[in-house]
């Protein structure tokens, strides 16, 4: 059964013109922990695994032909959250890595307190304490 191991069943995947640079950022800057990394004869990389706590997100270059990128085309910027256990902690971090900040870490009136981030190619990410779950 999918997620019968804790495995997350959800993988929000994104496509950067330039996929080392969000790896970078997103390892550097936003504590994403590197898990694999291929890429193509030309150098630019055709496939990346990144992981969170006990999420992941994939991402990967775009122009690579590939029925996922003529499938995502052009499209616009994208949104993902992620759960941390410390949203100042993980602010200072970003911050300290020049990552754009679009809101400092704020309470919330449903009880969580998040923070909100750019990438270099307009993704806009978000970090914080709500942690959903599936019913």
């Amino acid at each position: 059964m999918p997620g019968s191991d804790d495995a997350p069943t959800v993988y929000p995947t994104l496509l950067y013109d330039d996929a080392k640079a969000a790896v970078r950022l997103l390892t550097e800057g936003l504590g994403f922990r590197e898990v694999a990394v291929f890429e193509g004869e030309d150098g630019r990389v055709v496939h990346a695994e990144l992981a969170q706590g006990n999420g992941m997100v994939m991402l990967g270059s775009k122009g690579t032909g590939s029925e996922f990128d003529r499938a995502v085309g052009a499209g616009g910027p994208s949104g993902v959250y992620v759960v941390v256990d410390d949203p100042d902690a993980h602010h200072r971090q970003a911050v300290e890595h020049g990552v754009e900040i679009l809101m400092p870490p704020t309470d919330q009136d449903y009880g969580a307190r998040d923070y909100m981030a750019r990438d270099h190619e307009g993704n806009v990410w978000s970090f914080g304490t709500y942690a959903p779950a599936p019913r």
